[in-house]
Order: structure tokens, then C-alpha cells, then sequence
């Protein structure tokens, strides 16, 4: 892990700095939203239209790096991110803020996937699936420091717009002047819905229903805390624990998943995230429980992810898996697309128990159709599934396939005699 992180540091911490300003900015737009007196509904079409933007990206990105190369993407969607950041302090609109996140997250999908190119391309077949580990930690890392930045100046001022702008600027020139190449980038084409329902009905169901979940987590946190009268430490405490209770567990839950049936992993996951979401919604916890409840919901939302990208693995061939990764990314963006919305929507209606209450129906929904989904075919034998693999709804497809390359692998040499 030394030598990975010798050889691919600069783009590590390039990544680890632009993570700290998407994470910035996730959180606190929810928290000035509220001091600018914008409704739950109008915050939750601000936050909705990131995922949005970020659907698009993922589809034109990798053309986009096709057409003028990954330095001028790379450099240009940068510099949008930028200048993006300090537009949201400068004009605090609720419609310029949804056109503005629909750009910025159209620029942080094409960052992701260049960025992504060139880790790909300075591993080795090696060292490519600890490459990748480091990335996803990275990222997590990034966010979860995000949350302590929310807490260094007045939300209802102009600095902290302007820490994660400069941020982002910096980020961009370690990786623009690592000495590595820009890497080839070959054309990832998607498995139409139709043909990816046949394959895996469950895979495709759960992960639309983890997109609204994860909408739920990364958009709509800040601005629940916010209609709970939570302060802004405790709004980026809460949300901090989410992100580490997801980094915490995948691991744990990706050991499970090696060795038994993962349908029924989904089902008891699932029915854990559904328990903590009850339990904020039937008792007055005070905060020390809504963080156990934050630490829940993370600790059940990516490995839930990653699991049913495995369990959708399990049906496909590896020269597959790009295709399949590239589908399922599409189908998680329109839930993500879609979650924020019902989410303000509910509070609007309930209060702030309709951020959990909408993410126990999620979690419920997904427990009962694997529960049904047991009933249609037999479990793939555990000596014969593919391996786990910790993956983030934000990377890219060739990035899931390359992970799964490399496991699969390894897999099979470990069981060469």
C-alpha cells in the first residue's frame, strides 16, 4: 500500500482536496438555504439537481475527454468547480442555485472519470485493486473532513464559499503537474435497463432504491438538520458520522458477503437500516443517538451498494461487467435524481421525520423484494461467486470493471493448485 501510495499520490491528494469541497459544499448549501429562507421543496430542487447534472456527465464525459483530451477537461471542468463555489455565495437564489448545481455536478462527473483514467492507468495489474481501495478511502476521508471545515466561519458569510473554492483550485495542480501520462480511454457502452432487469432484478430494483438513499445522505442531511433545529456543529457532526459509518462497515459487510447467500445479506442489511431509521422516527432521541442512528444508515447505505453490484457480478461474464457498471451508475442517478425531491416533499408534509421515514420505505421495500426475489431462483453457490469489491456510487464504470478485473484475478489464481 506504501508503494501504491508513492507512485499515485499527487492524483490522491488532488482527489482527497476536491472531495473536501464537493463535501463542503453538499452541506453547506442546506444550512444557507435555511438562513436565505428558501422552503424544504426549493432545497431539495437544489440538491436534487446535482445528481442531475451528474447523471449527464457520466454519459458525456467520457466523450467530452474523447473530443479535446484529459488535461483541457480536466483543467476546464476545474476551473468551472471554482468558480461555481464562490457563484452560490454571490447570488443566493434558489433557481440560480439549482442551474449552478447542475453544472457543478456535471464538472465533478467528468473530473471523477479523468481523474479515474489516470489512476487506472499509473497501476499495475498488481497493485490496481489496492490503488482503487485507497481511492474510495480517500474519498470518504475527504467528505468526512468536510464536515469539521463547516465549522471554521459564519455560514451566512462569503468564507466559506470561498475555503473550498480555493480548495478545488489547489487540488488540480498536483495532478496536472504528476509527471504521469494521460492515459488512453477506450469507449464504455451501457446494457440497456431491459436487458440488465433480465440479468438481475433484484440488482437493478436495489440499486435504484439505494440512488434515493444515498440522494438522501449526501443532499438532504444538512437541510433536515437544519428543520430540526440542529446547530451547525451538530449538523456536520450527524452528517460526518454517515460517511463514516459507511466507511467503517463495508469491509465487515464485504467479508459476510464471500461466504453466504448475499440476498439474504441485502435483507438483514436492509432491515438494519429500516430499525435505525424507526427508531429516529418513533422515540425523541437526543443527539447522541441520532448519531448511532447517522452511524446506521452510512454503515448500511454503501456496503448496500457494493453488495448488489457484487450479487449483479455474480450473473455476468467479466467482458460484462463494464457494460453492466455503466448501467447500473444510470439507474442509481435517476433514484438519486428523484430522492431529494420526495424527500422535501415529505417534510414539507410531515416535518423532519420525513427524511427518515422516507429512507425507512426505501430500505423496507428493498428487504421485501429480495425476500420475494429468493423465491424465484436459487442462490448462486457461494464457491461460486465473484468477489466483493468496496465501490462508491460516484465512480466511474471503468473504474467498477477494473476493480472486478483485478479481484477476479487474484480470485482465481488464490484457487489455482
Amino acid at each position: 500500500m506504501l508503494h501504491v501510495f508513492t507512485a499515485s499520490w499527487a492524483l490522491l491528494l488532488g482527489m482527497l482536496l476536491l472531495m473536501v469541497g464537493n463535501g463542503v459544499q453538499g452541506t453547506l448549501l442546506g444550512i444557507r438555504g435555511a438562513i436565505e429562507g428558501f422552503s424544504t421543496f426549493q432545497m431539495s430542487i437544489v440538491m436534487s439537481a446535482y445528481f442531475l447534472g451528474f447523471l449527464f456527465g457520466s454519459r458525456a464525459a467520457p466523450e467530452l475527454i474523447r473530443r479535446v483530451g484529459h488535461v483541457r477537461v480536466f483543467a476546464a471542468l476545474g476551473s468551472l468547480i471554482s468558480a461555481i463555489l464562490v457563484l452560490y455565495a454571490a447570488i443566493p437564489d434558489w433557481i440560480v442555485w439549482a442551474l449552478l448545481r447542475v453544472l457543478i455536478g456535471f464538472c465533478f462527473s467528468g473530473v471523477y472519470v479523468t481523474a479515474e483514467s489516470w489512476l487506472n492507468n499509473a497501476s499495475t495489474n498488481e497493485n490496481r485493486g489496492q490503488t482503487l481501495s485507497l481511492y474510495m478511502i480517500v474519498q470518504m476521508v475527504g467528505i468526512i473532513s468536510a464536515q469539521a471545515l463547516i465549522n471554521f466561519a459564519d455560514p451566512a458569510g462569503f468564507l466559506l464559499f470561498v475555503i473550498p473554492s480555493v480548495l478545488v483550485s489547489l487540488a488540480f495542480a498536483p495532478i496536472l503537474l504528476s509527471v504521469s501520462p494521460a492515459p488512453t480511454f477506450g469507449t464504455t457502452k451501457s446494457m440497456s435497463i431491459r436487458q440488465l432487469y433480465e440479468v438481475s432484478p433484484l440488482g437493478v430494483v436495489g440499486i435504484f432504491l439505494m440512488g434515493g438513499v444515498f440522494a438522501a445522505m449526501f443532499g438532504m442531511t444538512a437541510v433536515w438538520g437544519t428543520q430540526a433545529g440542529l446547530s451547525v456543529l451538530e449538523i456536520s457532526l450527524f452528517t460526518g458520522a454517515i460517511y463514516f459509518g459507511g466507511l467503517v462497515f463495508q469491509f465487515p459487510l464485504g467479508w459476510l458477503s464471500d461466504r453466504m447467500d448475499r440476498r439474504k445479506l441485502v435483507v438483514y442489511v436492509a432491515l438494519v437500516g429500516t430499525l435505525g431509521g424507526a427508531m429516529a422516527v418513533v422515540f425523541d432521541l437526543s443527539f447522541i443517538w441520532l448519531l448511532v442512528v447517522a452511524l446506521i444508515i452510512g454503515g448500511i447505505s454503501n456496503p448496500l451498494y457494493s453488495l448488489l453490484v457484487a450479487y449483479t457480478n455474480d450473473y455476468l461474464d467479466t467482458d460484462q461487467m463494464a457494460a453492466a457498471s455503466g448501467g447500473l451508475l444510470f439507474v442509481n442517478g435517476v433514484g438519486a435524481v428523484v430522492g431529494p425531491l420526495c424527500i422535501g416533499w415529505l417534510m414539507g408534509v410531515i416535518g423532519p421525520s420525513g427524511f427518515f421515514l422516507f429512507i425507512i420505505l426505501l430500505t423496507l421495500a428493498l428487504a421485501i423484494y429480495a425476500m420475494w426475489r429468493m423465491t424465484q431462483r436459487p442462490a448462486v453457490p457461494v464457491d461460486q461467486t465473484g468477489p466483493f469489491a468496496p465501490v462508491s456510487p460516484v465512480v466511474s464504470a471503468a473504474t467498477v470493471e477494473a476493480v472486478y478485473t483485478e479481484m477476479s484475478e487474484n480470485s482465481e489464481q488464490d484457487n489455482t493448485p
